[in-house]
This record gives C-alpha cells, sequence and structure tokens, in this order.
C-alpha cells in the first residue's frame, strides 16, 4: 500500500515527552510565580516592591528553565523512544525477512514478558506454523506430480507399445487403459476433494454421525463380504453441526480402509459412535498387520501407505486418511490414530456435539 510519508513513531513520541515536560515545567514555574507574588509588600526592604518587578525578575530565569527543559526532553524523548522502539525494530527486521521468503527466521526477543514480547512471541509461532505448512504443501506437490505421472507414464507406455505391434489385439489394452484412467480420475478427485475440505468452503447443518455410520457400511458392505471382512456396528445418536457429504466421505474413507487394510481373511472392523457433553467421537477399528507408532504417525500425511500398495481395484491413491484428517480439522475437530496392541489400526474423529437446539 503507498502512503504519504510521515513523522516516524520514534519521532512523535519524543515530542510527546518533550511537550509533556515543557508542560509540567510552564505550570510548575507558574506555580512558583503566583507563591512569590502573594509575598509583594511595598515599602518592605530586601523585598521586591511590585508584581512588575517580580516578573522581570522572574521570566529569564523561567525562560531558561523552559529551555533547558525543551532541550533536555527532545535529547532524553530520542533516547528514550530509541530504547522503548527497539524490540518494534527488530519485529520490522524479522517480518521483512519473512516477506522476502526466508520462513526459517525467528524474533526470539529477549526479557520478561510485555506487549512487544507477547506480539514477537506471536509472530514467531506464526512463522513456525507458517514454515511447516509451506513444507507440507511442497511435499504435497512433488507427492501429487509423482503421483499423476505415474498413470500418464503407463499410459504412454501401452500407447507405444500398441503403435509398434499393429497386430497385437486391442481388448486387453483397453482394459488396461481403463483401470489406469479410472485411477487417474480417482486421484484427481482425491485432490479437489482435499483442496474443497483445506478452503473450508462448505455449508453447515445439523447432521447425525451414527446415521452417516450406517450409511457409509451399507455402502462398502459388498466390498467387506468380498474381502471376507466382518463389519460391526454400534453407537449412539451423535448430533454435531458440519458438512454431511464431507463427513460421508470422511466415514467412508475410514469404513473403506478399515476394510482394505485388514487381514487377508476372516478380519474384523468396527464401527462405534458415542455421544458426550461437549463432543461427539466416530470409532473405527480393524484387525490387521501389526503397526509401529512411528509408522501410525505419518498414515495421514498425503500419500503414505501403511502396507505396500496393492494392485488391486481398492488399493486407493494413498489420500483417505490424509481426507480425513482435513476435513476433521476442517470441522475444528481433532484426529486420533493409534496401533492396536492385537495388530490393526483404531482411528477416532472428535467432533463439537450440536447444540441442543440443533440436534435431531
Amino acid at each position: 500500500m503507498d502512503r504519504a510519508p510521515g513523522l516516524s513513531v520514534r519521532l512523535k513520541l519524543t515530542l510527546s515527552y518533550a511537550g509533556f515536560l515543557m508542560l509540567a515545567g510552564a505550570v510548575l514555574l507558574a506555580a512558583g510565580y503566583f507563591s512569590l507574588s502573594r509575598g509583594v509588600h511595598p515599602g518592605v526592604i530586601f523585598m521586591v516592591r511590585s508584581h512588575a518587578d517580580l516578573l522581570r525578575e522572574f521570566a529569564p530565569t523561567a525562560a531558561i528553565v523552559m529551555a533547558f527543559l525543551l532541550v533536555f526532553g527532545l535529547l532524553g524523548g530520542w533516547l528514550l523512544a530509541g530504547r522503548m522502539l527497539a524490540p518494534l525494530t527488530r519485529i520490522t527486521d524479522a517480518t521483512r525477512t519473512a516477506a522476502s521468503g526466508s520462513l526459517a527466521h525467528r524474533i526470539r526477543l529477549p526479557g520478561r514478558k510485555d506487549e512487544f514480547r507477547e506480539l514477537a512471541d506471536a509472530f514467531d509461532t506464526m512463522l513456525a506454523r507458517l514454515e511447516a505448512h509451506v513444507a507440507e504443501q511442497q511435499r504435497f506437490a512433488a507427492n501429487a506430480s509423482h503421483e499423476l505421472r505415474t498413470p500418464l507414464a503407463i499410459t504412454q507406455t501401452l500407447l507405444d507399445v500398441a503403435r509398434n505391434d499393429p497386430n497385437g489385439g486391442n481388448g486387453e489394452l483397453v482394459d488396461r487403459l481403463h483401470a489406469v484412467n479410472a485411477r487417474a480420475i480417482d486421484l484427481t478427485e482425491a485432490l479437489l476433494l482435499l483442496s474443497r475440505a483445506d478452503q473450508r468452503s462448505f455449508a453447515r447443518e445439523p447432521v447425525d454421525v451414527s446415521l452417516i455410520a450406517e450409511e457409509a457400511t451399507e455402502t462398502l458392505l459388498p466390498l467387506a463380504e468380498e474381502r471376507g471382512v466382518t463389519l460391526e456396528t454400534s453407537g449412539e445418536v451423535t448430533p454435531t453441526v458440519g458438512s454431511h457429504a464431507l463427513l460421508l466421505q470422511l466415514t467412508t474413507n475410514l469404513v473403506h480402509n478399515a476394510i482394505v487394510h485388514n487381514l487377508p481373511d476372516q478380519g474384523t472392523a468396527w464401527v462405534t459412535t458415542s455421544a458426550h457433553p461437549n463432543h461427539v467421537a466416530l470409532t473405527v477399528e480393524n484387525t490387521g498387520e501389526p503397526l509401529t507408532p512411528q509408522l501410525v504417525a505419518t498414515l495421514g500425511e498425503p500419500f503414505q501407505r501403511g502396507t505396500k500398495r496393492i494392485r488391486t481395484d481398492h488399493a486407493g491413491v494413498g489420500l483417505g486418511l490424509a481426507i480425513v484428517k482435513s476435513i476433521t480439522e476442517a470441522h475444528q475437530g481433532t484426529l486420533t490414530l493409534a496401533p492396536r496392541a492385537a495388530g490393526g489400526l483404531c482411528v477416532t474423529v472428535q467432533l463439537a456435539a450440536a447444540p441442543p437446539h440443533t440436534g435431531r
């Protein structure tokens, strides 16, 4: 923003200090003058005979005092203002450094807590979060580019093979191209959904998480039966406020992951909802291979998978839990991932409970 040049804050404070000091000096001099004027008695020896004589005697001294106060106020005010505004200079320098693209710089203002140090600490916290967010976005962009490049490279290879072998059958080629194209579409839709959740551009309405859980499990029941996974649902009415579509996507992703990343046969997935005084909870657990806490801590990141990619129609694109995390944060909720002692994963999503007048 273009602004007209003006006085610096330091100069304004200096003038304020000097003006206040001169005003205080003028008041004191006036009080002294009126105090002395009450003692004027004509004809008394060794005393000033009139108010005019008193004024002539008092005026030079008052002028000298006011001049001294002016100089002292300007110099002292300039030094004091500089000392008081020194932390602000460091904050300004750090802001300019951050504006140039360097987010690693921190102010780390020493000293006891005051307004400037609270501002510096808040700015350092903002820089740390911004740096982490930018790094996450860079990793996400690199991973997304890699994931999108893979199906395109496979498509290009299949087309090159088909062009070099005109006598080959097209049926298998079409099937493989269809599968690769479907994967690219799924990945693109997942990226769009993740972007929508990150932007939090959605309408909020009263919803019941328990009904959403039933809808998601009914939709994925054929997949569970195909993979030999038993789905068990339980819980109570869990009213909250949010996007029905996004919360359904969240629940569907969790149940889908619980089915796909399960035991090869005779696996189980549990979907539970619970209501608490201030929040509602959705918990999805599944049997499966043992997972380490270190691995579980990374599963919420985009394109992170707990097991090696499975080349099936339901392999996913590595964004399932990242979308869950983004939707949860968009609803001001909390996501907890924990390995089960017997193997598998336990995921809990906590959302704010709906006020009584908005519940079903």
